[in-house]
């Protein structure tokens, strides 16, 4: 079979995508190749304008294309709760729960020593600056919610972080885990439930 070297690179870049396998970037390859010249063109103009435009924010560290994103600089928002995500990405969901109206910090990762991924590697500095910054302004930070992934690397990143904050003397605190609602409990395996039991609430 005769291979075309420009559509192998095209697969080959979009299988990089994350959730994109080699068959779903062969398809959107394909779509890409039979699409008008100018959808071509606005893809390209799209993501170079992407990777000109947007940036960190310098208060939060989550994607922007100011120097302080919207989370940031609305005046309807909490000034004194911090919540902590792993990826900028991880705010949408949050935002949606419409049950948030505080800051953001974004860690862009969680430690994870077999990745590689070090304390040093995220934003973790960035937040205890930001947190001595306003210790003596009329908002200083008064609670920190830990909004991460329920694994290895989140409960890490959260005990490292809490060792870290102590001397602050900020409330710090953690999203609920265990059983979603509406779910059956003979179908939760251990692990929920477990963290289920460790996070229960008093009624």
């Amino acid at each position: 079979m005769l291979k075309i070297q420009a559509l192998e690179k095209l697969i080959q870049e979009l299988s990089k995508l994350p959730s994109i396998g080699p068959k779903t970037a062969q398809r959107l390859a394909y779509h890409i190749l039979k699409s008008p010249v100018s959808y071509s063109e606005s893809l390209t103009h799209a993501l170079t304008e992407l990777k000109q435009k947007v940036q960190f924010c310098t208060e939060c560290f989550n994607y922007t294309d100011k120097e302080v994103c919207f989370y940031c600089t609305d005046i309807y928002r909490a000034t004194d709760i911090i919540c902590i995500v792993e990826e900028p990405v991880d705010i949408t969901p949050i935002e949606s729960s419409q049950a948030f109206k505080g800051r953001y910090h974004v860690l862009h990762g969680a430690i994870s020593p077999l990745d590689g991924v070090r304390p040093q590697d995220l934003k973790i500095d960035e937040l205890l600056k930001r947190i001595e910054r306003l210790k003596d302004t009329a908002n200083p930070i008064k609670e920190i919610i830990f909004a991460v992934d329920s694994d290895l690397e989140g409960d890490t990143t959260v005990l490292y972080m809490s060792r870290q904050l102590q001397p602050y003397g900020i409330k710090l605190s953690r999203i609920a885990q265990g059983i979603p609602i509406g779910s059956d409990i003979d179908y939760i395996d251990d692990k929920t439930i477990s963290k289920a039991l460790i996070y229960r609430v008093e009624v």
